[in-house]
Order: C-alpha cells, then structure tokens, then sequence
C-alpha cells in the first residue's frame, strides 16, 4: 500500500503542483521552513538545493514535457546587482552642421554641383569647414572630430580639386596622385564609393582598392593600366610594394591616413614604417594628412615624422574654451597637438546612451528580449551588435537563426520573413571570405531593418545609415573603442540609441567611461524580460491558453526560463553543437583575458563564474577542461617572466596574438601569417603541437 500511495504522488509532484507549494505544509514554527527562507532569500551558496525538492524525470516520461528541469536555477544563486552612480558627468558635444555651404568656398562648380545632387550635402560639418580650407592651402593637418561628422569629404573635397586643377591633365597611366590608408576592407570599399561619387564629373581621375581577399593577379593588372587615387589597407599595400614591380609612388602628392590611430594597433607600426620609406625613396615633398576620433598618442609620434609643420584641428576645443573661461578662444579651433587631450570623448548629441548590469546566467536571454522587444514588436530596427570574437558571432547567429526565428529555413538566404522583417540576421567578422563579407556589408548597408552580428572589423568608420541601436554584448577593450562602437549609429545628426551590457563584476566601468566624460543611464534588465510576455512562444505549460497578466514578475521569469531551455535543447540537441558552443566559450574567455592592465581590476577572468558563463552559451554544465586549460595558460604566463630575452619575445607574440583574435583588423596576409606563428609557437619537438 505505502509503494502504490508513493506511485500515485510521484506524477503528482512532477506535474502541475511547484516544488513551492511542497513548503507551504511545514508548519509554521518549523525551523526548516525558516532555514529555507533565509537561503532563498540571500540567494548565496549552495544551501539551496538542500531545501529545494529536484524535478526528476519518471520513467519513460517525455523530455519535452519537463521544460524547466535544467534551467530551475537561472534566478537563482546570483551575484547582488550593484548601483550605478548617478554623479554629474560634463560631457564634451561638438556642433555637427554650420550654416556655411560648399559655395563659399573655392571650389569648381561642377564638384559643387556633386555634393549638393549626388551627396545630398547643403551645408558643411564644422570638421569641413575647419578642414577643407586648411588643406586647400597646401598644409599638413592632423585632424580630430567625433564618429559620422563627415571627415572623409574633409579630405575627400580639397583632394579632388587639387587633383582637377592640376596645370598637365591627369593621365591614367601616370600612377597614384593620391594614397589613401584606412584599417578595414569594409571602409576600403567605403572611402572608395565616396571618391568615387566626388570624381563623376571628373572621368579622367581613376580611382582604385588593393585589400586584403582579393585576387593579387587582378590588383596588379589594375596597377599596370593605373590608379591614380589608390585607396587600400596597409598590409596588402606593403604585399605589393615587395611584390608587384609595377608600382610606383614618384608622382604621389597626397597622403592620408584616415582612422590613423587603429592603422596604428595590431602592427600596423611596421607596415606604415614601411609605406613611408617606399613614398620617400620616390618623392619627399607631399602633403599628409591624420585624421581620427579618437588621437592616441602613436598618432602623435607619427605626426612628428610624416607631417610637415602641420595644422592640429580639433572641433572639441570649442566645446572646451565654452567650459573652461579661462581658456583663451582660438580661432578655427587650431592647436598643437599636445594640447588636444586624449581624456576625453565627444559623442552625437542626439545618441542616447544606456547600460544594464545582468548576472551571468541571464545575459543571453536578456539579449535575445531586447532584440526581440525592438525587432519584432517595435517599428523595424536596424541594430548592430558587438562580440570580442569571431567563433562568437558565428555561434549567435546559428543559435538566433534556430531559436529566435525558428525553422530550418530561417538560415537559408533571401527567405522571406512577412511577419517579422526586421528579425533579419546578418553577421561579419575578419574570418569570413571577402567575397562573403562584402555581400553582407552591402546587404546590411541597402536595408532598412535588420540585425548585424559582428567584431570590431564594423566598429571603425563605416557609414551605415539609419542604424538605430548599438548593443554592445562583450564589453570595449577601452572608452576609445566604445566611442567608435556607438559612433556607428547616430551619425550626421541623426538621432540614436546604444546599450552596454555587463555583469555584476563589471560595473565599476561605468565609472571608467564617466571619468572619459561619457554618461550612460541605467536600464533594468526586468524592463527588458517583460518583452517576453509579448512572445506566445515562450509561454510556460503552467499559463496554458491564459492571457498574459501584463508584467508579473513570475511569468516573465518563467518565460525566460523557457527561452533558455529551448537554447539548451538546441546546443545539447547533438554533439557537434555542444563542441560548437564549446570553441565559443573558450573564444570568449581568450577575448577576457586580453583587456589592458588599467581595466585588469574590472575584466579578470578570475572573477568569471564558468558555470554561469557557460550558461550563456547553452551549456548547462561549465566544460571541466576550459577551467583547467585556462589555468594552465595563467601558469604558462608566470613561467615567461624571468628576464630572459627569447622568453620574453614569446610572451609579446602571445600577446599579440590576443590581441589579433580580439579585434582581427585583417589586411588579407596577417590571418595566415597569424595562424603559421601560432603553429610554431606552441609546437615541441618530439611532441604534437598543441593550441590554447
């Protein structure tokens, strides 16, 4: 009798009736109702479990009935949500538009007539218009202004006239005039379409790209018939200097240097050090131009020996001399370098900036609520969204392509999407073939809703219009680097929103950014679960065809529960896929452990929970080797530091190569030359080559 009593309450208690109700027939003095109560509440440690009945499956009972078996304790065990401080920031904003128009300035009428029809350009920036006269006049320039205030026509403009109004008419077969170096293939073909624009009354002015994926026979057939606006990247540009006996620079007048500060990172020192001797070797005398939103101080060291007695601009120093009286005005907002400080960012006036702080465990299902709370229930979205590694994007994108939109025609290309068209799931980072990436760029750049998954290859220079939301999933290497990241958006004036995601342990960076003068407020991340409730799909089996009782904080909770179990399912559905969100994870936690020294304190993998970090990737368990290869990387590191000189090599090159997987600004050479050092770095005689 008593076994055939435990059999019929077992489905009872595995059924419709919560573990919750269990508690309530304890009596009420009973301490182990009251010792319950203290654990929940505190929500710390493993105590729990110890008073919290576990669902265990029945005997031959359907998995798909059992929908928060694995995920009962995403609310729980989580880290306190600290408070962001709300102290005053004074933020440093420029003035985007003036009143002055290209008429007034002495331009041939024709290149007017192209600003104003084709570029749909009435008025100048106040970069342009500090700018394009300084250049007109001969001068060297470093130039500083915000992301998207136009400083590619600042150059582009003066380029063109001084190009058109040479005395010798332009021949194709005269080489390049003009170089112009950018860090990304995405803003080759960028800077390209806007040269190319500013040209189209000018046809004999032939401009060109060399850049990375691209087919070196067909670039060096171009360089044989002549490019006399040569825009490229400097690693494929340095390939051809070595390569390619055709080119040749003893007619380049003009030097430009555009996002000058990124040209700089990843090793880019040599491959300029290089471009500038191959220019000087042919003709000393030319006119260069810097220009960036952000200066660091290698932009300062290499304006010291490219630029000539060059004019600094900075269109914050007028923001500055209105804060600081004392200050005296200087006209055309000009100085010298030193004195334009590195401190401090100006952002759009009108990007609205936001940051939410969610524990580990939920800050996949807390992405996937806010990109389905704008994209699906919103008006059409267009937002971008930033990773610290390629495996990253790669895994979201599968996972969102599968969970989010369903279905396994969701991943095939051009499937329509009538209900949802702003669900619309692209992704772009530097492990992608550049065929492929230029696809994408230029599908994400003609639509009018969608989603781009990318690295930081996006996150420099492009121009991509009506882009309303950045989100920032893995937080920026450094305040300059998110300015560029929300830079995508807001752009010439337009409005714009960003959010920035972290975790408990990482909210001191919020301070970080104020003391760069960059204010965010604060989002709640129970405001951002709430667009659950609006999504049928993620009903619990509890509600059944009840309608949804606005924002209770029980069902938006177990909603999301059932968004994350339905990711777990689709991770654990086979094998392949848990290695897949694996390799994502390691990536991820690769990505941690390269933040500089000054951010150590507030990015330290140590104060990483595997366990919850897996979570977001599908995994319900923390793999037990990622813990002990990363500890195994942590002592291999320890080991290098004795001064020894070969040593001490080998750990620069780890480093670098970090930093490589990090932002993976690809010239087309440095991937594979990358993953050959990798190779030899890590391979021992007599053993098997082993990779971190």
């Amino acid at each position: 009798m008593k076994q055939n009593k435990a059999l019929k309450r077992k489905p009872q208690w595995t059924d419709n009736v919560t573990p919750t109700k269990r508690k309530r027939t304890l009596p009420a003095s009973s301490p182990l109702k009251k010792r319950a109560k203290e654990v929940d509440v505190s929500g710390k440690g493993n105590l729990a479990s110890a008073f919290v009945p576990k669902k265990h499956p029945t005997d031959g009972q359907d998995e798909s009935t059992r929908p928060f078996i694995k995920t009962s304790s995403l609310f729980k065990n989580n880290p306190e949500i600290p408070e962001i401080p709300r102290g005053a920031v004074q933020l440093v904003q420029e003035k985007v538009f003036t009143s002055d128009s290209f008429t007034q300035l002495d331009l041939h009428p024709h290149l007017v007539s192209t600003i104003t029809t084709v570029l749909k350009m009435s008025s100048m920036t106040s970069v342009q218009k500090q700018t394009i006269p300084v250049l007109l006049q001969g001068k060297d320039a470093l130039v500083r202004s915000q992301t998207g205030s136009g400083k590619t026509l600042a150059y582009g403009v003066p380029l063109v006239q001084s190009l058109q109004g040479m005395k010798s008419k332009i021949q194709r077969s005269d080489g390049p005039y003009a170089l112009i170096l950018v860090p990304t293939r995405e803003l080759v073909l960028q800077s390209f379409d806007t040269v190319q624009k500013l040209l189209k009354p000018f046809t004999w002015i032939v401009p060109g790209v060399l850049m990375g994926g691209e087919k070196r026979k067909s670039e060096k057939a171009r360089l044989r018939k002549g490019i006399n606006i040569l825009i490229s990247t400097p690693g494929r540009l340095v390939d051809h200097i070595k390569s390619t006996k055709c080119i040749h620079f003893h007619r380049t007048q003009w030097l430009v240097l555009d996002e000058a500060d990124r040209i700089l990172d990843m090793g880019f020192e040599k491959d300029v050090t290089v471009i500038l001797n191959a220019l000087n070797a042919e003709r000393e005398k030319r006119q260069t131009v810097l220009l960036s939103a952000t200066l660091a101080p290698g932009v300062t060291r290499l304006a010291d020996i490219s630029l000539n007695d060059p004019v600094s601009i900075s269109v914050v120093d007028e923001t500055w001399d209105r804060t600081e009286p004392e200050l005296e005005p200087v006209q055309g907002a000009v100085c010298s370098p030193v004195n334009m400080g590195h401190s401090s960012f100006a952002v759009p006036e009108k990007l609205k900036q936001h940051v939410v702080v969610v524990p580990s465990k939920l800050r996949l299902v807390t992405l996937s609520a806010f990109i389905l709370g704008k994209c699906k229930f919103e008006k059409c979205h267009k937002m971008i969204i930033f990773f610290s590694s390629c495996e990253q994007v790669e895994f979201h994108h599968e996972l969102f392509l599968k969970v989010l939109l369903g279905g396994a025609e969701s991943d095939q290309p051009g499937h329509p999407l009538p209900s949802f068209p702003g669900l619309r799931f692209l992704r772009l980072h530097g492990n992608m073939d550049q065929e492929e990436r230029t696809a994408v760029f230029q599908e994400f750049l003609q639509a009018k809703a969608g989603i781009l998954l990318c690295t930081d290859v996006a996150a420099r220079g492009l121009d991509l219009p009506q882009v309303t939301w950045i989100v920032q999933y893995n937080a920026p290497v450094s305040p300059a680097e998110y300015v560029h990241r929300i830079g995508r958006t807001a752009r010439i004036g337009c409005h714009g929103n960003s959010l920035l995601i972290l975790i408990p342990s990482e909210a001191e960076y919020v301070n970080s950014l104020a003391s760069h003068k960059i204010k965010v407020s604060e989002m709640k991340m129970e405001d951002i679960l709430a667009n659950l409730v609006k999504d049928d799909r993620f009903k619990g089996r509890q509600w059944g065809n009840k309608k949804s009782r606005g924002t209770n904080p029980q069902e938006v909770r177990e909603r999301a529960t059932v968004l994350q179990t339905e990711f777990e399912n689709y991770v654990h559905s086979s094998g392949e896929k848990v290695r897949w969100a694996k390799k994502a994870l390691q990536s991820f936690l690769r990505a941690y452990t390269t933040y500089p020294k000054s951010l150590k304190h507030i990015f330290h993998i140590k104060a990483l929970h595997l366990g919850h970090v897996a979570k977001t990737f599908g995994l319900r368990d923390a793999p037990q080797n990622l813990s002990t290869s990363m500890a195994a990387s942590s002592k291999k590191k320890t080991k290098l530091k004795p001064q020894r000189p070969d040593l001490h090599k080998r750990t620069q090159g780890k480093r670098r190569l970090a930093e490589i997987l990090r932002s993976e600004y690809s010239s087309g050479m440095d991937s594979n030359v990358s993953k050959v050092k990798r190779k030899k770095r890590h391979r021992k005689p007599g053993n098997q080559e082993t990779l971190s």
